[in-house]
C-alpha cells in the first residue's frame, strides 16, 4: 500500500525523522518541504541514496503543493531548545512560524492526519487546532510518548525487565509539569510497589521506591542530552516514527499522545497528554483512567500552566 507522509522541517529532527521512516520501511514516499530549501534538497538525496538498502521508496524535497495526497503530515519546523531553555520559553517564536505555515499546508492537506512535533508541543498542538480547521481526531501532538519510553526503559534497568513489560507512563505537559500516575504503573501485571517481592530475581532489582527522585530524572533526562550534545533528536524521531506505525497499522494502540481536552478529567481548552487510543482515523477517544486525588490534582496543574503560556501568547 502506498504511504506518502509530508514532514514540514528538514532541520535535525525532521531529517531524522526522513531516515527512519524509510530505514524502517514505514512509508513509499517521503516530501520534505523547508524555508532553506537547499538544505531539504541535500537531505532528500542523502536519505533517498540509501534506498538501495531499503523498501523501494521515493524521498525528495518539494513545496507544498507537493504534499496532495499525503496521508500523514509532520510538523517539526521551529527552533530548537537551547541549553537552559524550557520548552515553554519557545512559545511566541514557534507559534508564529506555525502561523505562516498552517494555511499552505492545509490547503493541499486537508484530510492528511496532522502529527505536531515541534516544542513547546502541547502549546503548538492546541495553537494548530485553533488555526487549521482539521478535525480534532487529526492532530495529534507528539506529547509525552517520548518521555513515557524514557520512564520505561529506566524502570527495566532499574528492574532487571524488558520495557516490554513495564506499564507506566507520563501525563500532563511534555516539560516541567508532567508526572507519572504512579498508582497506575504495573510490571508484568503486578503494581510497581509490589512487583520486587513477586520477582524470581528480587535480589538484583535496584529500585527503592523513591518515584519523586525517580520521576526528577526522568524528566530532566533530555535537558541533560541537550547540555550534553547540544539537542535531541534521536529518541524523538523513534518516538514519532512509532506514532505513525500505530496509525498506518489501524489496530488501535494506546499512547500519550497531546490532544485536546474537552472536559476529561474537569479539563477542557487545552492540549496535554493523557493515554489514548490512535488508529488509523487518528485519535480514537482517551481512556480515562481513574486517578488518585494527588495524581488529579498534577494533571489539573499542567493544564493550569499550559493555558496562563496560551494566554500569554498570540495565537
Amino acid at each position: 500500500m502506498a504511504t506518502k507522509i509530508t514532514i514540514i522541517g528538514a532541520g535535525s529532527v525532521g531529517s531524522t525523522i526522513a531516515n527512519d521512516l524509510i530505514a524502517m520501511n514505514i512509508a513509499t514516499e517521503i516530501l520534505l518541504i523547508d524555508i532553506n530549501e537547499q538544505k531539504a534538497f541535500g537531505e532528500a538525496m542523502d536519505i533517498y541514496q540509501g534506498t538501495g538498502f531499503t523498501s523501494p521508496a521515493v524521498v525528495r524535497s518539494g513545496h507544498y503543493e507537493d504534499a496532495v495526497g499525503s496521508s500523514i503530515v509532520i510538523i517539526t519546523s521551529g527552533l530548537a531548545r537551547k541549553p537552559g531553555q524550557t520548552r515553554l520559553e519557545l512559545a511566541q517564536t514557534n507559534v508564529d512560524i506555525l502561523k505562516q505555515i498552517t494555511p499552505q499546508i492545509v490547503e493541499y492537506a486537508p484530510d492528511a492526519i496532522y502529527i505536531i512535533v515541534s516544542n513547546p508541543v502541547d502549546v503548538m498542538t492546541y495553537a494548530f487546532h485553533r488555526l487549521s480547521g482539521i478535525p480534532e481526531n487529526h492532530i495529534i501532538g507528539s506529547g509525552t510518548v517520548l518521555d513515557t519510553v524514557r520512564l520505561q526503559t529506566e524502570l527495566a534497568k532499574e528492574f532487571g525487565i524488558s520495557p516490554k513489560n513495564v506499564h507506566a507512563h507520563v501525563y500532563g505537559e511534555h516539560g516541567d509539569s508532567s508526572f507519572v500516575p504512579w498508582s497506575l504503573a504495573t510490571i508484568s501485571n503486578n503494581h510497581i510497589s509490589r512487583y520486587k517481592s513477586h520477582a524470581p530475581h528480587r535480589e538484583s532489582i535496584r529500585f527503592n521506591g523513591d518515584y519523586a527522585d525517580f520521576e526528577e530524572r526522568v524528566r530532566k533526562s533530555g535537558a541533560v542530552v541537550i547540555q550534553s550534545k547540544g539537542a535531541t533528536f534521536y529518541a524523538v524521531a523513534f518516538a514519532v516514527c512509532h506514532i505513525v506505525k500505530c496509525i498506518l497499522n489501524g489496530s488501535g494502540t494506546a499512547l500519550t499522545v497531546s490532544t485536546m481536552m474537552n472536559g476529561e478529567y474537569g479539563i477542557s481548552d487545552v492540549c496535554l497528554s493523557v493515554l489514548s487510543i490512535v488508529d488509523s482515523d487518528g485519535v480514537r477517544g482517551k481512556i480515562q483512567n481513574d486517578l488518585n486525588d494527588d495524581e488529579l490534582a498534577k494533571l489539573r496543574t499542567s493544564a493550569e500552566k499550559l493555558k496562563e503560556t496560551i494566554a500569554a501568547i498570540n495565537i
